[in-house]
This record gives structure tokens, C-alpha cells and sequence, in this order.
């Protein structure tokens, strides 16, 4: 092995170790490993430059400001509220509708305000039609993670794998053209949440546990990365995400957020060039202050997954991701592209419930590249396993930001998300292996 490859391999260890530690911030522990790249000349300032300044930063910067400004606007809460009135109409059937239709949103904006929104909600209108809370908090929380399988701009994990197939020459993704397996893994997850998932949840009343500590947000490790310093099991941080509408500004939040799907989504224009003319338009037409703007941004994301991506170039120019997916290939090679798509499932989904999904998604993308071109198949349906893999993982309460909000509120234990998650792993595994050849043969 080189200089260079050592140097990478042994700051790749170290930073996974102190992710699974959880000690350290995942920006702060990020940021250190490019530094340290940076300095033992692995990598070069033009390759950090070019990961601060990549596609995936500046598409989601723009989409979080986005999501801001209608979150600010009221129209969210407007959402939620109506669908608190359909659950009181409907009952136990509104509850699932509602879940549901927060799975679809959050194919298009960041689920933690939707389940910050939501959840009281739920919890509130269970216990009125004499419901326990904890048959519908969980699934609410899975429900709107899957959601993010169904875009490209559903979740970070997809924009990122996106970016780094770029980088590695391969043709980029269009915004729906995951949808179809997104459907399908989501609707199997959904299914056996509504079906067996409630059975095996405790049916006790949720309380909001006031003796022991809130979790700060930046705990969560998987699902958009850490919050900053927000801290989940606090009423007033619910309380303050609901605000009051503002029908101009709504409408015209709104109306940019769908011309920035359109123009995605027919090519228009690129989804970074589109969320960033965006924003900068609701700045211009003052339905968010710049202060506002900057408070949406949440740099500890954006630094993450800037830092996470210089370890990820890191693997790829110094030959380790070669090397690895060539060892893969003599341990699977004779059983086909099927089995190495399975595998290579199965170790990013591992990998998901101990690292943040933006960290495994840049460790593991440059491995399915190459492990795709070894094989000589197209790297396309290992890109969708990594993106699908590396957000549906379920089996920890601290794997999502969201499921920390359920677990404190619903007052879960550790093993209830073990026991519903574990099976949902499965369950959703089998359905993205099912549809990823169908849809992305190889």
C-alpha cells in the first residue's frame, strides 16, 4: 500500500470510530478527518474546494431554505391542522391517512418539522378516540422517513449518491426516476406497519417523559444529520414550530417550490441551479428575510456532508475503493450481480443504524461504483441500493432524528424499535431487491 492509501485508510478508521462513539459532533469529527487529508497532502485544496461548492451542498442549502420559508409561512401547520379534523371525522382510518400523507410530503421536504408538527397531533387525537398513541407515533415516524425514498430530493442520502456517481462519471439521476422503487419498498414498509408492526408495539398510554434528560437533536445520527442545539422533548419546541398562516407569502412559497420540482423535473434546468434560483427568489420577493434564510441553512448538515465527501474522494483517488470492491469480487464475483447487489444492501443497511446515512452514503457510493464496473454491469442499481439502504434502516431510536421525537414522547423503550424495526429492515430489503432489477436491470 502507498502513503497515501495508509494515510486515507487509517483516517477513515478513526472517523468511523468516533461516529460510533458519538462523543464528538459528526460535522466537527467530519470536518477534522478533510483537514487531516488535506494536510498529509491525500488530498488536494482544489478537491475540498470542490466538495464545498459540490451540486449536493448547494441543491439542499437552497431546498432547506426553502422548506423554511414554507414552514415560516404557516402553510405546514395549515396542513396539519386539517388533517386533525379529518382524523376526528375518521378515526383510527384518519390516523393512518394522516401518516400517511406525511410519508408523501416528506418525498419533497425534511421530515423532522413534518413529524415535529405532526406527532403531537397524533398523540393528542389517538387519546380522544381512545387510542393508544404508541400504535401510530412509531409509524409515523417510519412512515415519513420511507417518504424520502420517493424523490431525488427526498432526503440527503439521494442527492448525495447522486453527486458522487458524477464524480465518478456516472450519468446523474432525474428527480423521479427512483420513484418507482421508492413505491415499492415504502408501500411494503407501510404495509407491514399497518399489518403486523402495530401488533408487536406496546399498548400502553405515551406519556412525555419528565424525569429523565431531553436527547439533544445532534444525537440522532441518521436521517439530514444533527439539529445544532434544538433539543427534542421540549413542548416549546413544538409549540413554536406551528405558526400561524400567512396566505401571501404561503401561496408564493408554494408556487417556487413547485417551479423548482418542474424545472427539475423536466429537465430544465439542474436541481442545485433550480433550489438555488429558488431561494434567492424568495429572499427577492421578501417571503423570507436574508436572517431567515441563513437561520434555515443548517450548516452542521451542510458541513457533514462536505466533509464526509472529501473522505469519500479520498477513497476513490487513492485506489481503496478499487481495491475493495476487487476483494468483493473474488468473495462474491461467482454468485453474479444479484448477490453482490444483495450484499452490498445489506452492509450499507449495518453500516446506516451506527453511522449518520450522509457518512455511509459517501464511504459506500465509490465502492458500488467500482464494484459495478468489476462486475462489467451498469453501477445504476447499486446507486439506488445505496440510497435506498442508507436511509431505510429502523432498527435504533437514535438511528433518525424523528424516531428520537416518538421514542420521548410515546415513551418507547429500546426494544420496541428493535422488535418493529428489525422486521421493517427486512421487509424493505427484500422489496428493494425485488424492484431494483426491475426497474434498473442490470
Amino acid at each position: 500500500m502507498s502513503f497515501d492509501q495508509i494515510a486515507a485508510l487509517v483516517v477513515l478508521v478513526v472517523v468511523v470510530g468516533v461516529l460510533i462513539h458519538g462523543r464528538i459532533r459528526s460535522d466537527v469529527a467530519a470536518l477534522a478527518a478533510a483537514a487531516a487529508l488535506l494536510l498529509l497532502g491525500v488530498i488536494r485544496p482544489v478537491e475540498v474546494q470542490g466538495a464545498f461548492a459540490s451540486p449536493a451542498v448547494i441543491a439542499l442549502a437552497s431546498l432547506f431554505v426553502i422548506a423554511y420559508a414554507i414552514e415560516l409561512s404557516g402553510l405546514l401547520g395549515l396542513m396539519i391542522r386539517q388533517a386533525t379534523k379529518l382524523c376526528a371525522r375518521l378515526g383510527e382510518k384518519g390516523l393512518w391517512l394522516v401518516i400517511g400523507l406525511c410519508g408523501t410530503v416528506g418525498g419533497f421536504l425534511n421530515n423532522t418539522p413534518i413529524v415535529v408538527l405532526a406527532a403531537p397531533v397524533i398523540r393528542d387525537v389517538a387519546t380522544s378516540i381512545g387510542l393508544s398513541p404508541k400504535r401510530f407515533l412509531m409509524p409515523l415516524s417510519y412512515v415519513t422517513v420511507m417518504g424520502g425514498l420517493l424523490t431525488l430530493i427526498g432526503t440527503s442520502t439521494n442527492l448525495l449518491v447522486n453527486d458522487m456517481a458524477r464524480n465518478a462519471g456516472q450519468p446523474t439521476f432525474g428527480l423521479f426516476e427512483i420513484t418507482p422503487v421508492g413505491i415499492c419498498v415504502a408501500g411494503a414498509g407501510a404495509l407491514y406497519l399497518y399489518v403486523f408492526g402495530v401488533r408487536l408495539l406496546p399498548k400502553g398510554d405515551a406519556v412525555i417523559p419528565s424525569t429523565s434528560a431531553p436527547i439533544p437533536l445532534g444525537e440522532a445520527r441518521g436521517h439530514e444529520g444533527g439539529a445544532g442545539d434544538a433539543v427534542l422533548g421540549d413542548v416549546a419546541l413544538f409549540s413554536a414550530a406551528d405558526r400561524p398562516l400567512q396566505l401571501g407569502k404561503a401561496l408564493t412559497a408554494l408556487a417556487v417550490f413547485v417551479a423548482v420540482v418542474a424545472a427539475a423535473a423536466f429537465g430544465a434546468a439542474p436541481i442545485s441551479a433550480a433550489a438555488f434560483a429558488g431561494a434567492v427568489s424568495l429572499i427577492l420577493l421578501r417571503v423570507i428575510s436574508p436572517e431567515e434564510a441563513y437561520a434555515g441553512l443548517r450548516p452542521d448538515v451542510l458541513l457533514l456532508i462536505a466533509g464526509m465527501v472529501v473522505v469519500g474522494l479520498s477513497i476513490e483517488v487513492t485506489g481503496l475503493a478499487a481495491a475493495g470492491s476487487e476483494l468483493l469480487i473474488g468473495f462474491i464475483g461467482p454468485f453474479g450481480p444479484l448477490a453482490a447487489l444483495i450484499i452490498l444492501y445489506g452492509v450499507t443497511l449495518v453500516a446506516t443504524e451506527f453511522l449518520s446515512n450522509a457518512a455511509v452514503a459517501v464511504l459506500v457510493t465509490p465502492i458500488a461504483v467500482a464494484l459495478a464496473e468489476n462486475l462489467g454491469v451498469d453501477p445504476r442499481p447499486f446507486l439506488v441500493a445505496v440510497m435506498m439502504a442508507a436511509s431505510a434502516a429502523f432498527a435504533t431510536p437514535f438511528g433518525y432524528q424523528t424516531n428520537v421525537l416518538v421514542f420521548q414522547m410515546g415513551g418507547y423503550s429500546y426494544m420496541d424499535f428493535v422488535r418493529v424495526g428489525v422486521p421493517l429492515n427486512i421487509v424493505t430489503w427484500i422489496a428493494a431487491m425485488i424492484a431494483i432489477p426491475v426497474f434498473f436491470p442490470f
